[in-house]
């Protein structure tokens, strides 16, 4: 067997390149002399997303398996799979992303010479009963108390999860921000008199809500909406629905409906825009979309590329993003309440570079994942010394 050096193993029971964090961190590594390696699922419809090339970073997937009793067979293949490549590769490092690979990660960790990195990208709900999300779970407790390092994408979320397991040692929150080296040089000032908005990210009426039509509605054509994006389970037909509500209002020209696409192709549909949409409710049953401060890719990705922002009217939404002066705020349950906020952003161009380039300046400067990382990296390389 060849020496386990510098070498990282990521492991997911889906697609880990559906997720921009990982994309990041194993750039990171990977730019730092890591050899890196993705362990993954291919699920249905993911295919589009691919990372970036890079002569460190390899992705192995399998195909998924539909649910069932197949499926188990699937995850036992999968397991083994795993198993056999951390014995034939021995990485230094295994950085497991999600509850789903808790029980082989735990496995993992009883190894004496693997150390185990815990990245929980979307908390587990309690709803979800089937016995494997129950082993799931017991696995994700007890690998929680053998990893190095566990990470969660928000404050509410890390002290949430150090609760529910029982941890003495407290989970580092790490937010969902882009790379430095995506963040775009200053935009040009607007030539044309409509007001672009943008929305990427999954379809539903939580994230892209229905009142946005008929606040489009209210200011005569002057909107031009841009949206990108996928439907989840439980939300199929909702693009359907928006057509629907498009025509209903007369607006159907101003909205365009783009099919989803890796992710480094949307920036150059973000700096096309002037406004990014992030109307995520402030309030809501759903632990994950109420705790997205920090843990939301999308908002940073809109600063990323000198967009303004459209938030949601809660506290913390508007300290962070508000008060700070990158953007402004609603609520997303009132057309009319949508409707003020645009009727500010077309009338004042200047606001919009103003709150655009502040948010640049941001990303670069804090807001980032090399910066978010390093607490994780210096104990990755400390590893190697």
């Amino acid at each position: 067997m060849s020496s386990s050096g510098n070498r990282i193993l990521y492991i997911q029971y889906t697609n880990p390149e559906g997720y921009p964090p990982l994309e990041h961190s194993s750039r990171i590594l990977g730019n730092a002399g890591w050899q890196v390696l993705f362990l993954g699922v291919e699920a249905p419809g993911s295919s589009m997303f691919r990372f970036p090339p890079h002569d460190r970073i390899h992705v192995r997937n399998i195909s998924h398996s539909p649910a069932g009793w197949k499926q188990k067979l699937h995850y036992i293949r999968f397991a083994l799979w795993v198993m056999i490549r951390v014995l034939h590769w021995r990485p230094r490092w295994v950085y497991a992303s999600e509850h789903l690979s808790c029980p082989i990660a735990w496995l993992i960790s009883l190894l004496p010479s693997v150390s185990v990195i815990y990245h929980e990208h979307d908390s587990p709900l309690s709803s979800q009963g089937t016995v494997f999300h129950k082993v799931s779970m017991l696995a994700r407790r007890k690998l929680a108390h053998r990893a190095t390092l566990c990470i969660l994408p928000n404050r509410h979320r890390s002290e949430a999860f150090t609760s529910a397991i029982g941890c003495r040692k407290p989970a580092l929150t790490v937010w969902n921000c882009p790379r430095q080296d995506e963040v775009i040089p200053p935009r040009k000032p607007k030539i044309d008199e409509a007001l672009k908005i943008y929305y990427h990210g999954n379809l539903s009426p939580d994230l892209l809500p229905p009142t946005l039509i008929p606040a489009i509605a209210k200011l005569s054509g002057l909107i031009r909406l841009t949206v990108v994006g996928y439907e989840t389970n439980g939300f199929e037909g909702y693009i359907n629905k928006l057509r629907a509500s498009a025509r209903e209002f007369g607006v159907e020209d101003s909205i365009e409906f783009l099919p989803p696409r890796p992710r480094r192709e949307l920036w150059p549909i973000m700096r096309q825009h002037d406004v990014g949409l992030a109307l995520m409710p402030p309030r809501s049953d759903n632990f994950n979309l109420l705790h997205l401060i920090g843990a939301s890719n999308k908002v940073f990705d809109y600063m990323a590329c000198g967009l303004a922002l459209l938030v949601n009217d809660s506290p913390e939404w508007r300290n962070m993003y508000v008060d700070s002066g990158f953007g402004l705020a609603c609520d997303p349950g009132s057309s009319e309440s949508i409707a003020m906020a645009l009727r500010t952003f077309l009338h004042s161009q200047d606001l919009i570079r103003s709150m655009g380039d502040q948010g640049r300046k941001k990303i670069l400067s804090d807001w980032n994942y090399e910066t978010q990382f390093s607490p994780v990296l210096e104990r990755v390389k400390g590893s190697s010394l």
